[in-house]
């Protein structure tokens, strides 16, 4: 009896392990960090069984499909970056792969507008990636620092309103910032204050150049950039702690705790940002002991800033899906000090400006079925500025608000919006397609807001498809249709074309149509009192483009080499542009009298061997001179640019030094006063590069990076306008603080227990 125990225990051992679902793991051998979206292939051996293939999810796992659970089967295991492997599958066991890494990677693996992850070479848009690596190395702190450095970005500075961007030569306002494909709000002037978006937390940046309004919607007219969140966690318990000092008055400091257990993952984190202010003639400090004077001296520049944010994520693994929720707390004040009053200097008008932002989504997304996605999201966010002024008395320190209402201003916005996506991704397939929905419920607040109190709602279908008549090509056409409660939104159509001669060579072709939605502001606003006559104008028309672009690329991986060589072209058309102008007498509002147009040409090239990556670019970009209709000009005003990186790493001893180089050529321009009289304008040139060491220490938990920014000391770029022959004027505008140096220690603590 005993011996028939053993055997029937036995055989119910076997069968449960048999019929428990087996995984295989794979890591970077160098740092064990999990491989996304690697290709794991299952081959039976001696079997009639079909091979299968699986890509690891983003904690580097597969699960061991259960039609072979039981067959000898070969194993073949592959990503970009990394050396194939190859193994024999012969026992029902968790199994761990590392992965030897090839080179250095220069392309990953993107989300924003697929079906499903893809890697950048099969999507059909051109997408562009800022990993975590360059961010690091340049000791970015937020959107605007990494932005600096790439190629047909062009930022500006307002030290009230923050800072800008253009694409394409096309303003920030047509611009979509995303995070996690949720919309960022809060428009100051048109544009996203990008030294309010913080890179604590961010795995990567996607940016993809040309409109993207079929997936996403109004403001994706010239482009879109989405910030990936890091989802992964691989220990049980991971403890991070970031220190940054820069020598212009920069303290930074943020921490990260992330907990992992069976399919749970929870991380907190949170920090705190300050900057003490600058002005021209600040010496190099090292501890903030800047005297508080009572005098001209109190007045800076780029304004003090400090910043206090907080951000919270759960993930819960069900099967193939995933289902994760965000919330994020962000607070800014700026601190705009004014100069002494004469005639003896005991008073001042001081101007605050705080910014708060609360944040909050649900997702859920991953396989339904098999080569089935589904991407869902609802999120509710949350916008407030409030700007005060300050009669100070400087002998006292006492201060009291102003009695002008117009000194005194709180702006408030929320969005709701909820985004669904089905797709299909199968890669033998000859059409995939998606389709979805699109909800955008957004609310004004304030007393220049009409009635104080404004709503507008965007409703959403839209739909593509990829078809693969031949195997090199894949054609992609995409259709959204909006219902808009407050103006009539236009059909908006894109057509996508991607051909890979041979092996080496890939083609992208593409027309969309791209618009922009008059915003809230644009509509309803109200301003009027003794120096303000502004009126929103609630017939506006959404602006609307056409974009045609090219691009070719070619590349070659030959053993611990890449080549890649990318260049393109593209034009965009721009119409009903809206702008604020003169209507009536002393009075300004919103009209739809604007036409601008941009093209250009890129070529980029990038090769890594080794340890080695350089990258080094040009790009010549045409604006368009809408006086050119009415007066003897130039129709398009060229602006060059040049942009290069070096990496190096020194794998023996863990150290990496990068080299990051941008030439921002000259912005020309024209402009009319009022006798009708045509005059130049110009931004001057400019060069900015970033040099930076990063070394490990005690065994990789510390990563150590020193750097210099603005290496060539730019500060203030003149800009010039010469009137009518007999005058002219000079100014400049903010570009940078000078030459700074900077440290950055981060503490990285794993636990598996």
């Amino acid at each position: 009896m005993k011996t028939q125990r053993k055997i029937i225990f036995i055989a119910l051992f076997v069968i449960a392990n048999i019929s428990y679902s087996q995984t295989i793991t794979v890591l970077a051998k160098s740092d064990k960090s999990p491989v996304l979206f690697a290709h794991v292939v299952f081959k039976p051996i001696n079997s009639e069984t079909k091979e299968q293939v699986v890509l690891t999810d983003t904690n580097g796992t597969v699960t061991i499909p259960a039609s072979i659970l039981n067959l000898r089967s070969q194993i073949l295991i592959s990503c970009i970056g990394y050396e194939k492997l190859m193994d024999t599958l012969i026992l029902n066991t968790n199994k761990i792969y590392y992965l030897k890494e090839q080179n250095q990677v220069l392309n990953e693996v993107v989300v924003t507008g697929q079906y499903a992850p893809n890697s950048p070479e099969k999507a059909v848009h051109k997408i562009k990636i800022i990993d975590r690596k360059k961010i690091d190395a340049m000791g970015a702190q937020n959107l605007r620092d990494v932005l600096t450095n790439e190629m047909n970005i062009r930022i500006s500075q307002d030290n009230i309103l923050g800072s800008s961007m253009s694409l394409q030569g096309v303003s920030g306002e047509n611009v979509k910032i995303l995070i996690d494909g949720v919309p960022v709000i809060g428009r100051l002037g048109g544009n996203i204050d990008l030294s309010q978006i913080n890179l604590n937390n961010i795995e990567r940046i996607e940016v993809i150049e040309g409109p993207m309004s079929v997936s996403y919607g109004t403001n994706a007219l010239a482009g879109t950039i989405n910030l990936i969140t890091k989802k992964s966690q691989l220990n049980t318990i991971e403890t991070t702690i970031n220190s940054y000092y820069e020598s212009i008055g920069h303290y930074n400091l943020t921490g990260k705790v992330g907990f992992n257990k069976n399919k749970n993952k929870f991380t907190v984190s949170g920090g705190r940002n300050f900057f003490d202010g600058w002005k021209d003639g600040d010496k190099i400090s090292f501890i903030n002991n800047k005297p508080q004077l009572a005098d001209s001296n109190r007045y800076q520049q780029w304004k003090p800033k400090e910043q206090y944010f907080g951000d919270l994520q759960y993930i819960r693994k069900i099967n193939k899906l995933s289902l994760n929720y965000k919330g994020g707390y962000f607070y800014e004040k700026i601190s705009n000090r004014g100069y002494p009053r004469s005639p003896y200097g005991e008073t001042a008008f001081d101007d605050y400006y705080r910014t708060y932002r609360i944040d909050n989504a649900v997702f859920l997304n991953g396989e339904i079925a098999k080569n089935k996605n589904l991407n869902f999201l609802i999120s509710y966010n949350d916008y407030k500025r409030i700007k005060n002024e300050y009669y100070k008395d400087l002998t006292t320190l006492s201060e009291v608000l102003t009695e002008n209402q117009s000194d005194q201003d709180t702006t408030k916005f929320n969005l709701i919006n909820s985004r669904a996506t089905f797709s299909t991704s199968k890669d033998s397939a000859k059409i995939n397609y998606e389709v979805g929905y699109d909800i955008n419920v957004e609310n004004a607040y304030g007393l220049r807001i009409k009635d104080k109190q404004q709503q507008i709602g965007d409703y959403a279908l839209f739909s593509s498809a990829e078809y693969k008549p031949i195997e090199p090509l894949t054609i992609r056409p995409g259709l959204r249709y909006a219902y808009n409660t407050v103006y009539q939104a236009p059909l908006v159509p894109s057509l996508n074309v991607r051909y890979k001669i041979k092996n080496n060579i890939t083609l992208r072709a593409c027309y969309a149509k791209g618009f922009r939605a008059p915003s809230l502001k644009d509509l309803y606003f109200y301003f009027v009192d003794i120096n303000h006559n502004i009126k929103g104008n609630e017939n506006l028309k959404a602006e609307y483009s056409d974009n045609y672009s090219l691009t070719a690329n070619y590349s070659k991986i030959k053993e611990n080499r890449i080549y890649k060589i990318e260049t393109s072209v593209y034009y965009n058309d721009i119409r009903n542009l809206i702008t604020l102008a003169q209507t009536t007498g002393s009075e300004y509002s919103y009209v739809n009298i604007g036409k601008y147009k941009t093209l250009g040409i890129q070529l980029n090239n990038e090769i890594a061997i080794n340890h080695l990556k350089i990258s080094l670019g040009g790009s010549y970009t045409g604006r368009y001179n809408i006086l050119s209709e009415t007066q003897n000009v130039e129709p398009f005003s060229y602006t060059p640019e040049v942009r290069s990186n070096v990496m190096y790493e020194f794998k023996k001893i863990n150290l990496t030094t990068a080299l990051f180089y941008k030439y921002t050529g000259k912005l020309p321009g024209f402009t009319v006063d009022a006798n009708n009289n045509i005059s130049p304008t110009f931004i001057n040139e400019y060069h900015t590069a970033d040099l930076s060491v990063s070394k490990l220490l005690w065994k990789k938990r510390i990563n150590l990076t020193v750097g210099s920014k603005n290496l060539f000391n730019v500060k203030n770029v003149p800009a010039f306008a010469s009137g009518s022959g007999h005058s002219s004027s000079t100014s400049s505008v903010p570009i940078g603080t000078g030459r700074t140096y900077f440290i950055k220690l981060d503490f990285n603590l794993h636990s598996t227990k």
